[in-house]
């Protein structure tokens, strides 16, 4: 999540002694309604401005109805434009670091300026979007897109470096921190921005003229009004895909980065949606067809993917709306009913605008004067822009207290390998699309009394500052259970991945001692883990797919819910199967260079686990232990615990 197509960036990298930068985005203060372009369109459009060529003249008004013209920076050396995006995340996060850079260079002869040129975004949505972005530059309007066609603008963020004397002398990509829309490099070198500047201000020429941008597509009006007829429309066709599998997250206050909730908003992602859909990148479901079915399935039919790669590569018409599904009532409350407890964050919690993801625990106290049992939980996100996933995990042994008061900040860090320690057990968790729900009748999760709640909870930057404060509800059986769930660990702890090694297998099988039926399952590894393999092999010998990740991404944790139990007769043989990348071609790699990896709890080391929720019939499907040992305190310690106590000893 190295891949980190959904985290924003702040490692951009500028000269001190550049001089003067104007910046030509999206993202800027913006104070007065009705912007629009000054100057009269010409009968016949100006050629289109390529590298060494001059730039001409341009007027344009400004957020505050100020006209700005090009002649009015003629005393400047520089001029850089960079074309950005309000609802482009990767135009986003290049937010901070442009203003930040606008306030080092504001007494040394620096003239940032902005320029939207996208024609859906509306004074209001770009006014609040400058407001919450706290950008520090102004904004003009490229209202009928006259500048960026002179340009050929293709995307947002683009950038063009102009000399004093308004040529043009370098295009392309800000700096080379994204290697493609969702591709980012952990340690950008010196941006290509700094490099042109450079150049134009020693008067030297640009070693790398022209470099490609990757970013959201800028979107230019129809030529010809879409035709009802067509094959494939937005309204017939396409609305009915993005409302079953996108909107879930893709609409105004959720996690996604932008909303697909109208024509407007489709269109403008066209292409994109195309890229994510065939490329299977969105909705993000990692288990493969074929190895087991699971609830609440993230994944697009082959029809669906055709559908919507055939409307983007015909121009995105809209069709009849007359022909759309009725809109989605997505409702705000607790979609199960009003919760037997509620546990929220002590406090809020201060998610910075841009950097690395963020694994945060917290410690909610139940406050419990009685044993309960869990029936179903469910996660209300405090801010879903920012929320990628919480965990759920019950502590009774105070050790998530311990480290909570040793950070000086609300909650403390984890990282993406667990909670700092064992946990007592474990009560679900939330992703985005994942649909809380009641176990079946009869089964229960064990939550003691006087226990807490551990929440490990998975932020991811939005390039703004943010606050969360989630909460947890909690549903608890009125009767008493018949089948306590339990899980059962299938793992390997032998873990010694040599420095290089591209493909490091690791297997473990258990035969089951008593039949059991399956309801849930959840891999687990940390960066290194690219692939994991789970089959039960009945006595009589048919093999029952169980689960496959053919492409493990750490960022999108799940637990996989059987679409019926998975009914395991005793005898049955469980094998596990998964394969590490140590080598340097790994982009989620920690260490560079590679180095040698072997299990452990942090996020630099490695694990390779199974988790297997399950229930028995008879005595042995009431015990409150099961993966962790029993959950009450001072208890004797479960088989999970057993073998990692083992495995430290071997190490």
């Amino acid at each position: 999540m190295d891949g980190k197509g959904r985290e924003t960036m702040d490692r951009i990298t500028f000269s001190r002694r550049t001089r003067v930068l104007v910046i030509a985005g999206t993202a800027a203060a913006v104070t007065l309604a009705g912007l629009s372009q000054l100057n009269a369109a010409p009968k016949t459009a100006p050629a289109e401005v390529s590298v060494g060529k001059k730039l001409e003249g341009f007027k344009l008004k400004d957020t505050t109805g100020k006209t700005r013209a090009l002649a009015e920076f003629k005393d400047k050396k520089a001029l850089v434009f960079v074309f950005l995006g309000t609802s482009c995340p990767i135009s986003n996060s290049y937010a901070a670091p442009l203003s930040k850079l606008e306030a080092s260079y504001r007494d040394k002869g620096v003239q940032i300026l902005g320029i939207n040129a996208n024609p859906d975004e509306t004074l209001a949505t770009v006014s609040k979007h400058a407001e919450e972005y706290r950008l520090s530059f102004p904004v003009l309007k490229d209202a009928d897109q006259s500048l960026a066609n002179r340009l050929a603008v293709k995307v947002t963020p683009e950038a063009f470096v102009l000399d004093q004397s308004r040529v043009l002398r370098y295009r392309g990509r800000l700096d080379d921190s994204y290697t493609s829309r969702t591709k980012q490099k952990k340690d950008p070198d010196c941006g290509e921005i700094q490099a042109a500047v450079d150049a134009i201000l020693s008067g030297k020429q640009v070693a790398t003229p022209v470099t490609s941008a990757f970013g959201c597509s800028l979107v230019r009006p129809e030529k010809s009004a879409a035709s009802a007829t067509a094959k494939v429309t937005y309204h017939r066709d396409v609305a009915p895909i993005l409302q079953e599998r996108c909107q879930s997250c893709h609409r105004p206050g959720q996690v996604a980065p932008f909303a697909l909730l109208s024509y407007s908003d489709a269109k403008s992602w066209a292409t994109e949606i195309k890229e994510f859909a065939t490329t299977r990148q969105m909705p993000p479901w990692k288990a493969e067809p074929g190895h087991g079915e699971f609830r609440d399935v993230r994944r697009m039919s082959d029809t669906e993917i055709a559908t919507l790669a055939t409307w983007a590569d015909t121009g995105a018409p809209e069709g009849d709306p007359k022909t759309a599904p009725p809109a989605k009532n997505w409702g705000d409350g607790w979609s199960l009913g009003k919760p037997d407890l509620v546990l929220t964050m002590p406090v809020d919690y201060n998610v910075a605008a841009t950097g690395k993801d963020d694994f945060r625990c917290f410690v909610l106290p139940t406050g419990l004067t009685e044993d309960k049992d869990v029936i179903a939980v469910e996660v209300r996100p405090g801010n879903p822009r920012v929320l990628h996933h919480v965990l759920n995990f019950v502590d009774t042994s105070g050790r998530g207290r311990a480290l909570d008061e040793k950070d000086p900040e609300p909650g403390y860090n984890s990282g993406p390998g667990g909670v700092g320690f064992l946990p007592s057990g474990a009560v679900g968790g939330w992703a985005p699309g994942n649909m809380p729900r009641f176990l079946p009748e009869g089964m229960g999760r064990a939550l003691p009394k006087n226990s807490d709640l551990v929440i490990q909870v998975h932020y991811h930057k939005t390039g703004k500052p943010e606050v969360d404060r989630t909460s947890i509800g909690l549903y608890f059986a009125k009767t008493p259970v018949k089948q306590r769930v339990q899980t059962l660990p299938l793992t390997n702890f032998q873990i010694n991945i040599p420095p290089g090694e591209a493909r490091h297998t690791l297997t473990q099988s258990v035969t089951l001692p008593f039949a059991s039926t399956a309801i849930a399952i959840t891999p687990h590894m940390h960066l290194l883990g690219r692939e994991m393999k789970v089959t039960a092999t009945y006595p009589d010998g048919k093999v029952v797919p169980m689960i496959f990740i053919k492409d493990w991404d750490y960022r999108w944790q799940d637990t996989y819910v059987y679409k019926e139990p998975l009914v395991l007769p005793k005898g049955t043989k469980l094998d596990l199967s998964a394969y590490f990348d140590n080598s340097s071609a790994n982009p989620l790699n920690p260490n560079n260079p590679p180095k040698r990896v072997t299990f452990g709890e942090q996020t630099t080391d490695e694990m390779c686990f199974a988790f297997i929720e399950y229930v028995t019939d008879g005595p042995t499907g009431l015990r409150r232990g099961g993966l962790f040992g029993s959950a009450r305190p001072n208890a004797q310690p479960g088989p999970l615990r057993r073998l990692i106590q083992a495995a430290r000893q071997q190490r």
